[in-house]
């Protein structure tokens, strides 16, 4: 039996659409004899026809996925999209490579393995990019050092 005209009307009355009208395969008979809309709405009150419910992704999937990356799974290099700086910017990884540069600059200060100078002069090194790490800055601080130890034996002579 075509309840195409039926389906129509149930979905009008319904607010959904057509593929969402569910009639009750025992009462096809009874409400292909439907045909005005008050007829269709008599069928929905009794239950013959009724609205399927929408249907949706499921979020199990992406909740696992969640506890796993909680975890640390899951974010090896094969997980990985786009650049290297998409997941840390630019900013942000020069931001802390220059604090921790400065900060050791300024303990290498206090302990008094540098003087103002020299603080002076390598605080604009670092500020420049010249040091890749604090590694990189020890260093140079030991090379300034032999510098200053050779103009000494110089000076001397």
């Amino acid at each position: 039996m075509n309840l195409t005209t039926q389906k129509r009307l149930a979905a009008d009355i319904l607010n959904c659409g057509e593929n969402r009208v569910w009639i009750d395969p025992e009462q096809i008979g009874e409400v292909g004899g439907a045909i005005t809309k008050d007829d269709v709405r008599r069928f929905i009150v009794k239950g013959f026809i009724k609205a399927k419910p929408k249907v949706g992704t499921s979020s199990a999937r992406a909740k696992v996925s969640r506890e796993q990356k909680k975890k640390g799974r899951q974010r090896g290099p094969g997980k990985r999209r786009g650049k290297k700086t998409a997941r840390t910017g630019k900013k942000e990884v020069w931001m802390k490579r220059i604090r921790s540069i400065r900060k050791e600059l300024a303990v290498l200060r206090e302990v008094k393995k540098i003087t103002r100078n020299q603080y002076s002069k390598l605080y604009k090194m670092a500020g420049s990019g010249l040091f890749k790490d604090k590694a990189n800055l020890h260093l140079q601080v030991s090379k300034f050092k032999e510098a200053e130890s050779v103009k000494k034996k110089e000076e001397s002579k």
